[in-house]
């Protein structure tokens, strides 16, 4: 099989791309990217000793380069996204361009390509936000109601993705996850961010009150639910992928890193000011894709930070130069 992964420079992309090569080592992966600032072709250094990966420099919003690179193509997993609120918020325009503008040439690429299945990687964020008091959680029926420029672009996208189905009869799937966290992730998120600044002796920076409440998932279990889709999915479906059982705020999670890293949290710890258009709360049900393709998550949330830290403890100079531009646009935020 032929599979054309796009953004598999980046976090999740690179992730998945690792994983599926070492359970289907005779599908051939061609990875395509923009390499922005979030993707690092050395992720995947070793693979290109192989015959089966091939990397192909390019733009999903160049439809041209789209057309060639998908020719022979039997299946397409989009991972390629621009999908950090903050810098959504600095700069809309590139999230318009990239989410909504570049899923549309690659969902017609794939249509006049007859590809027999269009995976679509979207996001938790596209259904705005639940009450701190709300015991609800997302799923397939809630209705959208995105609140960034970033949740917003996906939300098109992903309206963008079912039309073609709808109206093309072009086999698509659609996972939203939660938020990711997990090796070769950039440290402008989160979790990364908490771990390299106290890596670098520095505190972490919590937005607002700490108590903002999200849905963890460790990469691999996403490229597990990801796999158990392409697999046994049915075309035309949404499927919801969370990994936890329980709310944990962001204040609980510091803890949880510092203590992992044996750090005082009255000592490494930063309040600063929270952010415009800061959803509360996202929870994630994911008792359909568990129901219909027996996917769980398979790492408690303490098994995957242990993970996640002992991996940017180990890996120092990937993270340190990107740190730095990580920093840099969070200082030229503050500015404005």
């Amino acid at each position: 099989m032929k599979i054309l992964i796009t953004g598999g420079a980046g976090f999740i992309g690179t992730n998945f791309i690792l994983y599926h090569h070492q359970h289907f080592p005779q599908d051939q992966i061609i990875n395509f990217d923009k390499l922005t600032y979030a993707g690092d072709k050395s992720n995947l250094k070793e693979l290109e000793k192989t015959s089966r990966y091939h990397f192909v420099l390019g733009d999903i919003a160049d439809r041209k380069m789209v057309d060639r690179v998908m020719r022979g193509v039997d299946l397409v997993v989009n991972f390629a996204a621009e999908s950090h609120v903050d810098r959504s918020i600095a700069n809309p325009r590139a999230f318009l361009e990239t989410n909504v503008l570049g899923t549309y040439c690659l969902l017609e690429a794939a249509l006049e390509n007859k590809v027999s299945r269009f995976h679509h990687i979207s996001t938790d964020e596209v259904f705005g936000a639940l009450s701190l008091a709300s015991k609800n959680k997302f799923s397939e029926q809630t209705k959208y109601d995105p609140s960034s420029p970033y949740s917003a672009s996906k939300a098109a996208s992903d309206h963008l993705v079912l039309s073609y189905y709808h109206t093309f009869g072009l086999p698509v799937t659609i996972t939203n996850c939660s938020n990711n966290y997990g090796p070769y992730q950039y440290p402008e998120k989160f979790i990364p961010r908490m771990i390299t600044n106290l890596l670098l002796g520095q505190k972490i920076p919590i937005y607002g009150d700490g108590k903002h409440v999200r849905d963890w998932l460790y990469v691999e279990d996403h490229v597990r639910a990801v796999e158990a889709v392409l697999a046994h999915g049915k075309p035309g479906e949404t499927y919801c992928v969370g990994g936890l059982k329980k709310d944990v705020n962001n204040l609980t999670l510091a803890k949880a890193i510092l203590k992992i890293m044996k750090k005082d949290p009255d000592k490494w710890l930063e309040f600063v000011s929270d952010r415009a258009g800061h959803d509360r709360r996202y929870a994630v049900s994911w008792q359909k894709i568990n129901q219909d393709l027996g996917w769980e998550p398979k790492y408690s949330l303490e098994e995957g930070l242990r993970a996640t830290v002992s991996w940017y403890q180990n890996n120092q100079t990937w993270w340190q130069n990107k740190k730095k531009e990580a920093e840099s646009f969070y200082q030229e935020l503050a500015k404005k």
